[in-house]
């Protein structure tokens, strides 16, 4: 095996060593022994040790709270392929916190962080293109992305995708989420359900969501029922 493997793969296991004494450490109360540990491993250039610094300087545990100096060790985690670093730094930016607003800054991070797999990132960013901030507005790509953060489990992106879906006319998609959230307990679901199926002409389905939207004292389904007269269709 070449040396450099040798050394990287050494320089690995003593990064895991480091960073599970120091997180012993941490859930030990002991946060001077956590910092010291995590600032020698951070020195050495490991990611997350790097990111628990920042961590420790930004929140004053275990040593004197500094705010740039969490600034720069979550910068340097970031840029070391720390894609939960990457997700904070961009919220950071989003935010105004601890750095001044950039949404162009607050974007490329994310969207970082978002390519590989971090679904919060997933999730601000959508919100990002549907609103236009530091990006060029795109519903489409908004969709998409909230669609890959619902895939990985974010609850608001899961509220919300069928929603956007309605918007972009893609009625198939959005019947897959907003059964989804149906099932979860959003009434609401249940009307734009109906609207979906009466706008595909689909009336027994729309009478069947209509009714349940009724049952809920939504007075805008007893209107679509009233309308489409989709008592006919029970």
């Amino acid at each position: 095996m070449p040396q450099r493997i040798i050394i990287i793969l050494l320089f690995s296991f003593l990064s895991l060593i480091a960073n599970e004494s120091a997180l012993k450490a941490y859930k030990n109360k002991d946060y001077k022994k956590a910092f010291h540990l995590y600032e020698l491993s951070a020195k050495n250039g490991d990611s997350l040790s790097q990111s628990a610094l920042s961590f420790l300087y930004f929140n004053g545990v275990g040593v004197q709270k500094n705010d740039t100096l969490g600034l720069k060790w979550l910068i340097k985690s970031a840029n070391n392929l720390n894609y939960t670093a990457q997700y904070d730094l961009g919220m950071y930016y989003l935010q105004g916190r601890y750095v001044k607003q950039d949404y162009k800054n607050a974007s490329t991070w994310l969207e970082s962080a978002s390519s590989h797999g971090n679904k919060d990132a997933q999730y601000n960013l959508a919100l990002m293109y549907y609103n236009g901030q530091g990006v060029d507005s795109n519903v489409t790509k908004s969709a998409f992305l909230l669609s890959e953060a619902a895939y990985n489990g974010h609850e608001k992106a899961k509220s919300n995708i069928g929603r956007i879906y309605m918007q972009l006319l893609k009625f198939d998609k959005a019947i897959f989420w907003l059964k989804i959230n149906a099932n979860d307990g959003d009434t609401q679901a249940y009307y734009l359900l109906a609207e979906i199926y009466i706008e595909k002409e689909d009336f027994k389905n729309a009478a069947f969501w209509a009714k349940k939207s009724i049952s809920k004292n939504n007075p805008d389904a007893q209107v679509l029922w009233d309308k489409y007269k989709l008592d006919k269709y029970e």
